[in-house]
């Protein structure tokens, strides 16, 4: 009976990272940008199986599910146009991508908003991100700008990988690839918007549909503690 108790533990604290996710994608609802995420579950007991050790023999205990990774929804947001001339949009796959100049590290995001900064020279302006990463064109080159000429065409390049499994996220909109991703190319196929931006790709409606299931699921998971410990307590007091 303590089994089916710590099963139903397990899996309450696990419908409430499912609401911690929830609850980011509606609170990034209007965050230019953002991707849509959603936890992935698994069978503790099947993991339990399949991946312990082999001088292992016992099963750990509890069977119940737990989130295994969260998964991000790369599908393309809606555009709005904003006709600023350092905002810019994809239509179709793909990513910006910028340099972090002190990590020396390259990273991609579907977040448009850029604008200008100077960097060594005081004349020199680039095309920054809102943290002062350097945003690159399609030769992998800092885009470099002249504010005092209008018929300059700026033209950040646009990058796609094989596939998005695995891209990691580390804050602001940006995503590091993994091995599994293969290298990056220029997505010549994808369009490239002047003076507009991608919004969130998250849906209040489907957002909302998912707290009704996962509270559901939460409460379905109190209600198993509750009887657990009731029937612990019987068990007990006929022991008494």
């Amino acid at each position: 009976m303590n089994l089916a108790f710590y099963n139903a533990v397990v899996g309450a604290q696990q419908q409430q990272k499912r609401f911690d996710i929830i609850s980011n994608n509606i609170s990034n609802i209007n965050t230019d940008g953002y991707r849509n995420q959603k936890a992935t579950f698994t069978d503790m007991l099947y993991s339990n199986i399949h991946d312990r050790p082999k001088n292992v023999t016992d099963l750990t205990v509890g069977s119940s599910a737990r989130v295994e990774k969260t998964d991000v929804d790369f599908s393309q947001g809606l555009t709005s146009e904003t006709g600023w001339k350092y905002d810019f949009a994809i239509k179709g796959s793909g990513f910006f991508a910028v340099y972090n100049y002190e990590q020396k590290k390259i990273s991609y995001t579907r977040k448009g908003n850029f604008s200008l900064s100077k960097f060594g020279d005081e004349n020199t302006f680039y095309l920054q991100t809102d943290n002062g990463e350097f945003v690159l064109d399609a030769e992998g080159q800092s885009i470099q700008v002249d504010p005092s000429n209008e018929n300059q065409k700026l033209a950040p390049g646009i990058y796609d990988f094989i596939n998005y499994q695995g891209m990691t996220g580390i804050g602001d909109e940006l995503y590091q690839p993994s091995k599994k991703n293969g290298q990056p190319y220029v997505n010549e196929e994808a369009e490239l918007l002047s003076g507009y931006l991608e919004k969130s790709n998250s849906s209040f409606a489907n957002e909302m549909t998912e707290v009704i299931k996962a509270q559901r699921s939460y409460q379905a998971e109190l209600r198993m503690i509750s009887t657990a410990d009731q029937i612990i307590q019987t068990v007990n007091s006929l022991r008494g």
